[in-house]
């Protein structure tokens, strides 16, 4: 349990600190950004796998860059359904993902330093 609300919370800060960095990526609240994260779970494991299985032959044939269109999209749609998460653009949505997925590395890396249980 104590792995889970780490992630979490870890989830949430990675988006509070991409937020600040992104132009046209705000997060309100962290209350948003804690109910941002639960929804980006939530979509990771269900959305994104239908849809990387759908464009499968797309990805192959741009050698897996596709995966970024489909990680931008995952993200767009979480900011259209979370209030207090806005997204300016897909472009934002593409910058964002990126980003969120170097913040939440090294975001991550930084928590098993401090629990290496997580």
């Amino acid at each position: 349990m104590l792995h889970f609300i780490l992630t979490w919370l870890a989830t949430a800060v990675s988006l509070v600190i991409t937020a600040h960095f992104v132009p046209g990526f705000k997060i309100d609240t962290f209350t948003a950004a804690l109910i941002g994260a639960v929804v980006l779970g939530v979509v990771n494991a269900i959305v994104r796998p239908i849809l990387t299985i759908l464009t499968l032959p797309l990805t192959i044939v741009t050698l897996g860059l596709f995966l970024f269109v489909i990680n931008a999209f995952t993200f767009w749609l979480v900011a259209a359904i979370t209030p207090g998460f806005h997204i300016a653009g897909f472009l934002t949505a593409l910058i964002g993902a990126v980003a969120l997925t170097i913040v939440s590395t090294i975001v991550s890396w930084i928590v098993r330093m401090i629990d290496p249980t997580a």
